[in-house]
């Protein structure tokens, strides 16, 4: 069992309302509950045509007719960059490599913002993995403040770039930062943010299936996001053939790890006890180190002694009434 040993102590991230301001609008969307907001009429002075011309709605009171408003046309120069488009974006930095795909740390030459690029390698024999086409397919109808956000799409003969929000850590380098367990705090504050884009997803019947810390984003302001839904599964979609080649070894479920294919929302949650039990602790709480017989004997050890249940229940039930459940 590993301790991670970096320095630096883990300090209280401030109460905040971690829905940013400009991201408020987005957020409301995706949340039920809202009443749709009409302005009273009478305080509807000008309408806006499509080029942000402004347009005074009030008739003349000379009563002459008004002459004919032309649309300005302004083409974009051909050079100009557009979403869509490799040179849209440029690379600042390799974050990452993995067996498909490598992430750059690149900036938008739209609008000047950071972007997360992650570039897939297209093999000529093989194509577009699916794992690639799942996870676009999927992020582009979700739009939540505790999911990564995918801004374009990009398909060349070579790669398939998705560009993401940026984001300038996750919870596992946050974890190595901050060794011996996080502030109860910030437990608290990462938790609660977890739980919500698991039951907005879950909602729609998305199941995420490779929950671990290296797929939890974290924000300066202390905002944590989902990411990596290249195993995610939208189970409206009929299937009888799940696989239980899911979820990294440490964060993988009993019933999963025998063999199962039969599995729900539940898949889900034993890997958020299974982070909830790192945040707290520091390390791992079950770290596998060989096969899957060393991570079933490692979940029997702590089963054997005492049960699961016991040993996570007080933790939990404290935790629910800081988060006030």
């Amino acid at each position: 069992m590993s301790t991670r040993g970096c320095q630096g102590s883990d300090s209280v991230i401030k109460p905040l309302d971690t829905i940013p301001e400009d991201r408020k609008v987005r957020v409301q969307r995706t949340q039920s509950g809202f009443e749709p907001f009409e302005k009273p009429a009478s305080q509807v002075k000008r309408v806006h045509s499509e080029n942000n011309a402004c347009i005074n709605a009030k008739s003349s009171s000379t009563g002459k007719e008004s002459p004919k408003l032309r649309r300005h046309s302004s083409p974009s120069s051909p050079t100009s960059p557009k979403f869509g488009k490799a040179d849209s974006y440029e690379k600042l930095e390799r974050l990452g490599e993995g067996s498909y795909a490598t992430v750059y740390k690149g900036k938008s030459k739209v609008n000047g913002k950071l972007v997360a690029l992650k570039v897939i390698r297209l093999q000529e024999e093989e194509g577009t993995p699916f794992t690639a086409i799942r996870e676009a397919s999927l992020l582009k109808g979700l739009k939540h403040a505790n999911i990564v956000l995918l801004h374009d799409i990009i398909h060349t003969k070579e790669t398939l770039t998705l560009v993401f929000e940026y984001v300038h850590t996750d919870l596992c380098q946050y974890m190595d930062k901050h060794p011996g367990g996080l502030h109860p705090d910030n437990v608290r504050l990462f938790l609660f943010q977890l739980l919500r884009g698991l039951s907005y997803i879950h909602q729609r019947y998305i199941l995420h299936r490779d929950l671990k810390p290296q797929n939890l984003l974290i924000s300066d302001s202390g905002e944590l996001k989902l990411a990596d839904f290249g195993l995610a599964r939208a189970k409206s979609v009929p299937s009888h053939t799940y696989s239980n080649e899911v979820v990294t070894l440490w964060y993988r479920p009993p019933d999963v790890l025998l063999g199962s294919t039969d599995y729900s929302t539940c898949l889900d949650m034993w890997g958020v006890g299974c982070i909830f039990v790192e945040m707290i602790q520091g390390v791992a709480a079950f770290p596998g180190v060989k096969d899957i017989q060393d991570q079933l004997e490692r979940i029997f050890l702590v089963s054997s002694s005492t049960c699961i249940l016991s040993l996570i229940e007080p933790i939990f039930f404290t935790c629910c009434g800081l988060l006030d459940i």
